[in-house]
């Protein structure tokens, strides 16, 4: 059996959103699937068990972090990255490239790879597609992504396809580095924000013997209602029969809207480092903007918790919000693990009330309940 493979269990009736399980040498595990971000081996402020109680089942660590420090070496001789992190389920990592491309004035792009400085010491260092999924393969993750470039906003057509040209290119050239027989890698979809350039893409990279296929390069900027387009335009000739990635998108009305058009699995940095800033994530029952401000005056005396109905280690332990208010005027540590908690548990939730909706072939529903509530009611879609 392959290291990574997906199993499609219903298609929604009315809509075609998915609900399936992602098989790993770590575990099973049910999708559609939100990954907690740990960037640095860790995710910010948490332990893995409480992690693991929130519901996660994969996380995703950054692999440009890591070849800075503290090596991938380093980890391998530590027993790889599970057991680096003393974590014991799923973990995929990234290729480094979204970060390195984001040094646009430290990096210099060529067929072989990418010169870059690193932004600690400023030291040169090389990517290509052949030293990041060796230095993958070195951390043990049980997904493992080729080596991309995502495409920045604003990009005009020919530099778009030029691009995508070559992360097809280097597609092929992580595939045949492959050395790690526990490992899946996962291709990227790119393109821009032309939709024939992904329809291709797509072609291309789903045509391929990934394990998975990914679509990146969106939710950089651009509007949503472009996104989606994009997106569709993305996932058009994908496999049905291996998981579909959206990375970089962890706000409710992303998740379901990219659902709707196919996806099975997301992460985003967005709902730790938002508790950081001292914001919840909350239904738009609670709050139609689906956030609580916790520096807002309103919560200062504010005996209730973040969520009446939300049965994360915050709301369960009766942690107020005049409490969590306190805690985030005053810079405590603690405050922001509780909304860390908060938060992840509530996308863990959201994300598992999708899939009972698409089994029961009520997802259309389900979306036009959460969206009649959001934001006075504004979404994009079919």
């Amino acid at each position: 059996m392959a290291a990574i493979s997906y199993e499609l269990i219903h298609k929604d009736a009315a809509t075609g959103a998915r609900a399936g399980i992602l098989h790993t040498p770590h575990g099973k595990f049910l999708t559609p699937l939100f990954m907690p971000v740990g960037t640095q081996a860790t995710v910010k402020t948490l332990s893995p068990h409480e992690v693991q109680n929130l519901g996660a089942g994969v996380i995703l660590a950054n692999t440009y972090h890591l070849f800075l420090r503290p090596g991938a070496q380093l980890i391998a001789k530590a027993g790889g990255l599970h057991r680096f992190m003393n974590w014991t389920h799923g973990i995929l990592t990234d290729s480094g490239g979204f970060q390195v491309f984001s040094l646009s004035d430290m990096r210099k792009i060529t067929e072989e790879g990418v010169t870059f400085r690193s932004h600690i010491d400023g030291s040169e260092k090389f990517l290509s597609p052949e030293v990041s999924i060796a230095t993958q393969a070195a951390l043990g993750s049980d997904i493992a992504m080729a080596f991309d470039e995502c495409i920045p906003y604003g990009a005009d057509y020919d530099y778009a396809k030029a691009s995508t040209e070559r992360t097809h290119r280097w597609a092929e050239r992580s595939l045949n580095a492959a050395s790690n027989p526990k490992q899946g890698i996962f291709g990227i979809v790119q393109g821009g924000m032309f939709a024939d350039l992904r329809e291709e893409s797509s072609r291309v990279i789903g045509a391929m013997n990934f394990a998975g296929c990914a679509i990146g390069g969106l939710s950089v900027g651009e509007p949503p209602e472009l996104m989606y387009r994009m997106l569709e335009a993305s996932t058009k000739f994908l496999p049905e029969d291996k998981a579909r990635y959206l990375m970089g998108v962890g706000t409710p009305d992303h998740l379901l809207e990219g659902v709707l058009r196919g996806v099975d699995m997301f992460d985003c940095v967005f709902p730790t480092r938002v508790a950081r800033n001292g914001m919840a994530m909350v239904s738009p029952l609670t709050n139609p903007r689906g956030r609580l401000v916790m520096k807002n005056t309103d919560y200062t005396e504010d005996f209730a918790p973040l969520e009446p109905n939300c049965d994360c280690y915050t709301c369960r332990n009766k942690f107020t919000r005049a409490y969590i208010r306190h805690l985030v005027r005053t810079n405590e540590i603690f405050g922001l693990r509780l909304l860390a908690l908060h938060n992840l548990r509530y996308l863990q939730r959201f994300t598992a009330d999708m899939r009972q909706a698409i089994l029961a072939d009520s997802f259309a529903e389900f979306r036009e309940k959460f969206f009649s509530a959001y934001e006075g009611g504004k979404h994009i879609g079919n």
